[in-house]
């Protein structure tokens, strides 16, 4: 699958600060998860979000280099592949003015039919709506 990256920026807050000093690792987690539903929300209408939900099936994260209060950060995301009702997520966290790494993360995400809360295959419109082809 030949995906778009989605991006999204934040200044890191104070709330995001754990005893060391640096972004705690649950909050890297939440951004990967809030980015990923910020990328739906933008590409799908409200007809498809009613008809249609995302449960996360495992993630790998790695975490890179630390990030700091107020740090400016860029936030992206993509679909590396799909396959039945399964879907790869890939995330990347980067320090904005240095371009550094700071956290990489895949995502397998399992979609799920909203009212019966089965699995069902992905669809090639919602295939296309995630696609730069």
């Amino acid at each position: 699958m030949n995906s778009e990256i989605f991006e999204s920026y934040i200044t890191v807050p104070k709330s995001a600060i754990d005893d060391m000093n640096h972004v705690n690792n649950v909050t890297y987690l939440q951004w990967v998860q809030d980015i990923a539903k910020k990328h739906w929300e933008a590409k799908t209408d409200q007809e498809i979000r009613d008809t249609y939900v995302w449960v996360v099936l495992n993630h790998y994260i790695e975490y890179h280099h630390p990030a700091l209060e107020n740090d400016e950060l860029t936030i992206q995301t993509w679909i590396d592949h799909h396959h039945g009702a399964k879907s790869e997520r890939h995330t990347k966290i980067i320090k904005t003015s240095t371009q550094k790494v700071i956290v990489t993360a895949k995502t397998m995400w399992c979609l799920l039919h909203k009212e019966t809360l089965r699995p069902t295959r992905i669809n090639q419109e919602i295939s296309n709506l995630f696609s730069s082809i």
